[in-house]
């Protein structure tokens, strides 16, 4: 059997190593899954983010990797159960030098700008928040916009929180600094956006293939074991066992 699956270049998820390979996070998890369903032949196919979703559902390849579970999505294609679940944060240069730690700090500085991965759901939060659509800036790739802080063209990227932590630990702490989001809830735990592999909703076979063994997987030592290699901990993975 063989499967395709779609990544994009956001460390620690997804990457192309150095001998033109796809690793990550959430590559050696769709291995290991897809595997131990008999899989016999993976391949993996590099995209950008906004071509995720229309490709799957067209058929040009069988599923993506985990990304952030929306209503409007689950519209468009079939999420598997949730892998992970992860909160937001800022990309900035060194130092924070506009003090940004929160969507509503950055929405109160009329002087400071946004970039954004087009299509991803930072883009929402950033507009609830009231950031004005002025104040973003729309990259269709992660190292476009990883440019435009240390350019200073922009003060802040919006990713998940872990993906910006790994993301100075590679560039180094000197250029680059990662800021996880305050919390605006008070007195309970702030649920996780979680996030999930995602299917053609007619894909039904593989799609119920793979749920069958994240149930058995997910949680396990070896799970945790391959994870840990790429940063992510019982932090991002707990919350997302638990709904």
């Amino acid at each position: 059997m063989k499967v395709t699956i779609a990544y994009i270049e956001e460390p620690p998820f997804g990457w192309t190593d150095a001998d033109r390979t796809a690793t990550g996070s959430d590559i050696d998890l769709a291995d290991a899954v897809l595997r131990a369903i008999g899989a016999t032949q993976i391949e993996h196919c590099l995209t950008t983010f906004s071509e995720l979703l229309p490709g799957v559902d067209a058929g040009r390849w069988d599923m993506n990797v985990p990304l952030f579970v929306t209503p409007e999505r689950a519209s468009l294609v079939a999420f598997s159960l949730p892998v992970w679940a992860i909160g937001d944060g800022f990309l900035v240069r060194a130092g924070n030098p506009k003090a940004l730690n929160s969507y509503a700090s950055l929405a109160k500085r009329h002087d400071a700008r946004l970039g954004i991965i087009a299509g991803q759901v930072q883009h929402d939060s950033a507009r609830a928040s009231g950031i004005r659509e002025e104040q973003i800036a729309i990259f269709e790739h992660q190292a476009d916009a990883i440019e435009a802080v240390r350019s200073g063209a922009i003060d802040a990227y919006a990713s998940t929180a872990l993906g910006n932590r790994i993301l100075t630990d590679r560039i180094g702490g000197s250029v680059l600094e990662a800021v996880e989001h305050k919390s605006r809830t008070s007195g309970r735990q702030q649920k996780l956006p979680l996030g999930a592999f995602s299917f053609n909703k007619k894909n039904n076979d593989l799609l119920n293939a793979v749920n069958v063994q994240l149930r058995l997987y997910l949680g396990s030592p070896d799970h945790r074991a391959r994870m840990a290699k790429f940063g992510l901990t019982h932090n991002e993975i707990d919350p997302a066992l638990a709904r």
